[in-house]
């Protein structure tokens, strides 16, 4: 397994120079929630009301990453709240840029990372650079959300329209929220969701592949360079091709990674400052928290497909491999 470095996981935008001025939300934390919803709120069409009671949150099994603050696991309380089933797509986000003309990171910093082994063949005098430490990464200009393998590529021509939109970066995924009257998931929130009830590493017990059945989207073969696509996906897939975990959410391990709303800190839950009674992270802090994992996860490189497992990425970062669900207070 890699060390400590999440660079295997979504490379940041820091590893390439750029002048270009970012919208990291420092003010995002002020009035962050939502209008509590009530029963036949328009806004909770594809969701499912969840919480108003305690969990347990985090691992302290050894089969991850101890530096990233898994552990210790411990009691962890959130009120109740409406969550998407499934990770906003393409379409969705389409919808989203016509109604408003929301420019993207991406857009405005004029590249995103495009995972090399996608990249497409017409594109490759597009790539500015190669992300250190994580060389399949390549900075690609003219990668955005729409163009998810650089220019030459479209979403709707490569049929992604019910995939989840990537190449998002936690600042356009905040926009998305608001605009939708929604707003990102607390990590404790997210954790709650995703684990639908189940105490294993997975929302379907402790194996990843039970009886040899793939139940998400995670690299197959040899990372990064041999993809068997063994699970039917050689990158992204639809946001409900998986089976739905006990709480009837899709895609919460694997497929691609989603933004929280907390700032990452590996130690904040170990403090006297931290209160497990709907934790929302640190006031400061210059990453924010992604949690579920992605299409790009292997074993030999990094397990972060668990439930309990964390990572982390600057606010102004994008990739081909994040992406974001939503959340609504309940009433």
């Amino acid at each position: 397994m890699a060390d400590d470095d999440p660079a295997c996981c979504a490379a940041g935008r820091d590893a390439v120079e750029t002048a270009a001025g970012g919208r990291s939300g420092e003010t995002a934390d002020r009035d962050w929630r939502t209008e509590p919803a009530t029963e036949g709120d328009d806004r909770t069409t594809a969701m499912v009301r969840v919480g108003g009671e305690s969990f347990r949150m985090g691992t302290d099994e050894d089969v991850g990453f101890p530096e990233d603050g898994e552990g210790p696991e411990r009691a962890v309380r959130v009120d109740p709240f409406y969550v998407d089933r499934y990770a906003v797509t393409n379409a969705q986000f389409a919808e989203f840029v016509r109604e408003t003309g929301y420019t993207t990171d991406a857009e405005r910093y004029g590249w995103s990372f495009v995972f090399d082994g996608f990249l497409d063949p017409a594109d490759r005098e597009r790539v500015r650079q190669r992300a250190g430490g994580a060389e399949w990464w390549l900075a690609v200009a003219g990668a955005d959300w729409f163009h998810p393998t650089g220019p030459s590529s479209t979403v709707v021509a490569e049929d992604l329209l019910k995939h989840p939109v990537t190449h998002v970066s936690w600042a356009d995924a905040r926009a998305y929220a608001e605009w939708a009257g929604k707003r990102l998931p607390t990590e404790a929130e997210w954790e709650y969701a995703a684990r639908g009830g189940s105490d294993g590493r997975f929302p379907w017990g402790d194996e990843l592949e039970p009886g040899g059945e793939h139940r998400c989207n995670v690299w197959q073969g040899e990372f990064p360079e041999r993809n068997t696509a063994a699970d039917g996906y050689e990158s992204t897939a639809p946001v409900d091709a998986f089976d739905a975990n006990g709480f009837g959410l899709f895609d919460v391990c694997g497929n691609v990674w989603e933004w929280c709303r907390d700032r990452f800190s590996s130690d904040y839950h170990t403090t006297d400052a931290y209160d497990p009674d709907n934790p929302t992270g640190p006031d400061s802090g210059e990453q924010r928290v992604m949690r579920g994992g992605s299409h790009l996860c292997h074993e030999s490189w990094c397990n972060r497909y668990r439930l309990a497992a964390r990572s982390k990425n600057d606010p102004e970062s994008s990739t081909g491999n994040i992406g974001f669900r939503c959340v609504v207070d309940a009433g």
